[in-house]
């Protein structure tokens, strides 16, 4: 059976490793930073792979683990602020593009910070799953799947001004919940 699962995790490097340096390097400086956050994925992927729910989500996982590396090294080598008080960002230009990464708190590579992370991910998923469909949907399309606002109208068929308004309600709802969870878990000083 060991056999078995380590030919699974050397295909599974084999087949992706190509596409998913891609998508790092597309977001990266340099492709030296790119493979090291490859590394650092495919290194995850080797040790938590008796996590992974089902062999078919793998590459949804590797692409997730990576995101979060990527977003993990922007914020270790930015000098931000490690809170992010939600509320103070909702009071801010109500008119300004919204992400998901304008919502998240910054945090550093602690234990602590990856236990916050992936509860903060856990409670992200619960909140999405609350949101009205079409809000989900757009969403997930723009923020996840990283389709551009042109691309998902053409598949669609609904406006561009119409899936920015969906969006908008998305963040908003998930931006509040995430005030709520924020306040909730970590002591303020």
């Amino acid at each position: 059976m060991d056999l078995v699962m380590q030919e699974l995790k050397q295909n599974t490097f084999v087949k992706e490793k190509d596409k998913l340096l891609g998508f790092i390097r597309s977001r990266v400086s340099t492709i030296e930073e790119a493979e090291d956050i490859l590394q650092d994925v495919f290194y995850q992927f080797i040790e938590g792979f008796n996590t992974i729910q089902s062999l078919d989500r793998v590459t949804s996982w590797l692409y997730s683990v990576a995101r979060n590396k990527i977003i993990d090294r922007y914020r270790r080598d930015a000098s931000r602020p490690k809170r992010t008080d939600f509320e103070l960002l909702a009071s801010k230009d109500e008119d300004a593009p919204l992400t998901l990464q304008e919502i998240l708190p910054d945090l550093d590579n602690s234990p602590e910070a990856m236990l916050l992370r992936e509860a903060i991910w856990e409670h992200i998923t619960e909140a999405l799953a609350n949101l009205p469909e079409d809000q989900r949907a757009i969403f997930i399309l723009n923020e996840i799947e990283e389709k551009g606002f042109r691309e998902i109208s053409e598949e669609t068929g609904i406006s561009i001004n119409t899936l920015l308004s969906r969006k908008r309600y998305a963040i908003l709802a998930l931006r509040k919940s995430l005030q709520k969870f924020y306040e909730e878990v970590i002591d303020r000083d």
